[in-house]
């Protein structure tokens, strides 16, 4: 069974951050990649951001300079840390575990951005 919590959402004003994590149940980041993606109504749900088992990052353009995708392997936990955030940041945050052909979701976190 895996299981992926998220956590870190709400509401913060345009260039200010927040950090996002995501607790897995069991050890994953040796066996697959772990995203970041995010689903704005009306949208389709976007990869925002990605990190391999062997630590390479990928990032969608309109974050890039302003979100880390990060690990801690001790805690199980993946982050992402938001900063510069945007209006058109608002969205809901899912974590996702990719294994082969296998995708693992957690519930969503909201994140608003808005003065």
């Amino acid at each position: 069974q895996v299981q992926l919590v998220e956590s870190g959402g709400g509401l913060v004003q345009p260039g200010g951050s927040l950090r996002l994590s995501c607790a897995a149940s069991r050890s994953l980041f040796s066996t697959g990649i772990m995203g970041w993606y995010r689903q704005a109504p009306a949208k389709q749900r976007e990869l925002v951001a990605s990190l391999t088992s062997g630590g390479r990052t990928n990032y969608a353009d309109f974050v890039k300079g302003r979100f880390t995708i990060s690990r801690d392997s001790d805690k199980n936990t993946v982050y992402l840390q938001m900063n510069s955030v945007k209006p058109e940041d608002t969205a809901v945050y899912y974590c996702n575990f990719r294994i082969l052909s296998l995708n693992y979701w957690g519930q969503g976190t909201q994140v608003t951005v808005s003065s």
